[in-house]
């Protein structure tokens, strides 16, 4: 597929639908009992689009969202993902579409669309700029997009602009029946209904195409018969197109040219043998591995064993796009194999998924800390100060912290919901990175803040707020003590997992069994050991080969690990600076999350009424942005 001579901007241009899915939390129950739902996107071709996009394929979508919250949310996630938007029409007029999904038992996955007059259902053939088509090496048509004459009058028009712009064209049946208007609304998890009208429509589909898609009983509906090779004959007898059938856990076929009598000589690669867990999207992951080959020119038998691999990693996982692989976690799933069938419990793989499928890139971190309770009530209690003035003093420091960002640094901060809330609250409108705290302040054994169960609390939270664990710890602690406060680290750790949170690993050394500059990174290593692999560490200060002791630390057990950031434990501000000069020296140094440095002399005199709240920012900005300009100005001459 490659074309030297005019290379094409996007590998492939997904059209057709795009929506929210509703996902079912609770498994092994009807949707009716389903008491709440995880939010992720949906539709057969944006699913594609992501899948494709997470194994390294420039891709784009052909759709229409609303102009609501959940057509936001589609755009937004899209972006997130790496995948192109400017085909993504807003429609004011239609609400976008949504769809419930759950998993009943390990053979019913009920299916709901709510997609009544929704706006991916009103493309039209003005949606379709030509120019835009011809910048894909290949057009992904989906089945439900020529359900309607409008929706098919579209397709057709990027199928043909396509064509002759030397585009593949690939076709994924994605038959729906309900969608089709053969069942009605609540039967959307019912994958087959035969119809001569539909099986003639799809046939006015085929001689276009250069791939076709599907599974036994898309291929049926397309090659009007439940016999799936005289299925595949009849669709041969108009088109040439390549077949790729797919057939669950043996993986998939691929017929090139003609049927052959015995179907399994067709090419093939051998599939997975794993637990499935959800049958839903996992077709739109096997198609995403195929095109992640296809359209890289690759030999068909591997085109198949990575589209056989994305669909094992799908049906392994809760949810559709979500679920599918990055092409680091691919190669590491390919290169490994199959340890656990339950791939979701295999800990390795996961960590590989979550670590290489997260969001965002943070650097230049500079966090004003201000989640201090136990240290702001000793503060007001000198004071004599009530301690509800805590909450206003860090709405005082939130209007600080956003006062000095400037170009070059990204504006992080720590806040709590003891003192914080309402500050919690506006920060999360900034954009800002943020980490709050669930430590019992001063607790040894570590205690969590709220509700008893850490699962329960951190699950209402943002999913971009990362979960902070500052832990009291030193390698010659107490073996028992060590192994409580590991304990709870692993509480921790799976909270943060199950609710799809980073979470950050604050190490402050015990009085007791101080090891020098070996401590921080041996406590670290302990953890890895232990099986922990945060996403973030805090740490304090260290020596030029503390330092170093610490990036081998983490460049040995975890090389997708976030990074560090550096504590600063209420030292004068020189202090402060000379650390950020040793740290910023450090790749894996992401920035530095400092408090009472920045607001501790602040907050005294202004809980004591010696200074009004004008006088405590200027003070608070003052630190804050030396600190600042010290760690951008580190950065910059290492840089150059």
């Amino acid at each position: 597929m490659t074309n030297q001579q005019n290379p094409k901007k996007y590998d492939i241009i997904t059209i057709g639908r795009t929506c929210a899915d509703l996902y079912a939390d609770q498994v092994g129950c009807r949707m009716e009992d389903a008491r709440s739902f995880s939010k992720y996107i949906g539709g057969c071709p944006t699913n594609i689009a992501v899948g494709g996009a997470r194994l390294g394929l420039k891709t784009a979508l052909l759709s229409r969202v609303g102009d609501d919250q959940i057509g936001r949310f589609v755009t937004e996630t899209l972006i997130a993902e790496g995948v192109e938007t400017k085909g993504l029409a807003i429609d004011p007029d239609r609400l976008t579409a949504l769809a419930f999904l759950g998993i009943e038992d390990d053979r019913n996955f009920p299916l709901l669309f709510v997609r009544t007059d929704c706006a991916d259902s009103a493309l039209s053939e003005d949606d379709i700029n030509p120019e835009f088509i011809k910048s894909a090496k290949a057009i992904v048509v989906t089945g439900t997009h020529f359900s309607q004459p409008h929706l098919e009058a579209a397709s057709f028009k990027a199928i043909n602009i396509g064509k002759d712009a030397g585009s593949k064209i690939v076709f994924d049946i994605d038959y729906r029946p309900n969608l089709w208007g053969l069942l009605g609304a609540g039967e959307g998890d019912v994958r087959f209904v035969a119809n001569e009208a539909v099986t003639k429509r799809v046939q006015t589909i085929l001689p276009h195409c250069d791939v076709i898609v599907g599974t036994d009983e898309e291929v049926h509906i397309a090659g009007g018969s439940t016999d799936t090779r005289e299925a595949l004959v009849n669709i041969r007898k108009v088109s040439d197109a390549m077949i790729v059938l797919k057939t669950g856990p043996k993986g998939c076929l691929v017929f090139p040219s003609e049927i052959p009598e015995n179907l399994d000589d067709g090419i093939s690669s051998q599939g997975f043998p794993v637990e499935v867990f959800n049958v839903l999207g996992a077709g739109d992951g096997f198609m995403a591995g195929f095109l992640r080959g296809y359209v890289r020119d690759l030999p068909l038998e591997e085109c198949c064993r990575i589209a056989n691999a994305c669909g094992a990693l799908a049906v392994s996982r809760h949810g559709c796009a979500p679920a599918y692989p990055s092409w680091e976690e691919l190669e590491f799933f390919l290169e490994r194999g199959v340890v656990n069938p339950r791939l979701r419990e295999d800990a390795d793989l996961e960590h590989v998924h979550w670590a290489t499928n997260r969001r965002g890139h943070w650097d230049n971190v500079c966090a004003f800390a201000i989640d201090h309770r136990m240290q702001l009530e000793a503060m007001a209690s000198d004071a004599g100060a009530d301690p509800s003035r805590i909450e206003e003093f860090k709405n005082l420091a939130l209007d600080t912290m956003i006062s000095s960002r400037s170009e070059g640094m990204m504006l992080g901060t720590l806040l709590d919901t003891t003192y914080g809330r309402q500050a919690l609250f506006r920060a999360e409108k900034e954009g800002l990175w943020i980490g709050r705290p669930v430590e019992k302040p001063g607790s040894l054994p570590l205690v969590f803040e709220g509700a008893a169960s850490l699962g329960a609390e951190v699950n209402s939270w943002p999913d971009d707020h990362v979960i902070k664990c500052l832990v009291f710890y030193n390698p010659d602690d107490p073996l028992d003590l060590r192994r409580t406060q590991l304990d709870q680290l692993h509480r921790l750790a799976s909270a943060a997992r199950l609710s799809r949170h980073e979470y950050l690993i604050e190490i402050i050394h015990t009085e007791t069994g101080k090891m020098g500059d070996t401590a921080t990174s041996i406590a670290m290593q302990q953890m890895y050991d232990d099986g922990l692999r945060p996403d973030w560490w805090k740490l304090p200060d260290q020596t030029n080969s503390g330092w170093e002791d610490v990036g081998k630390v983490i460049r040995d057990n975890d090389q997708w690990c976030r990074g560090v950031l550096m504590l600063g434990l209420d030292a004068p501000i020189d202090t402060v600076v000379d650390s950020i000069s040793r740290a910023s020296q450090q790749p894996f140094v992401r920035g530095f999350a400092v408090g009472r440095t920045i607001f501790g002399e602040a907050a005294r005199a202004w809980l004591a009424n010696e200074i009004d709240d004008l006088a405590a920012q200027a003070l608070m900005k003052k630190n804050f942005d030396i600190l600042i300009q010290s760690w951008v100005q580190a950065r910059q001459t290492l840089a150059a």
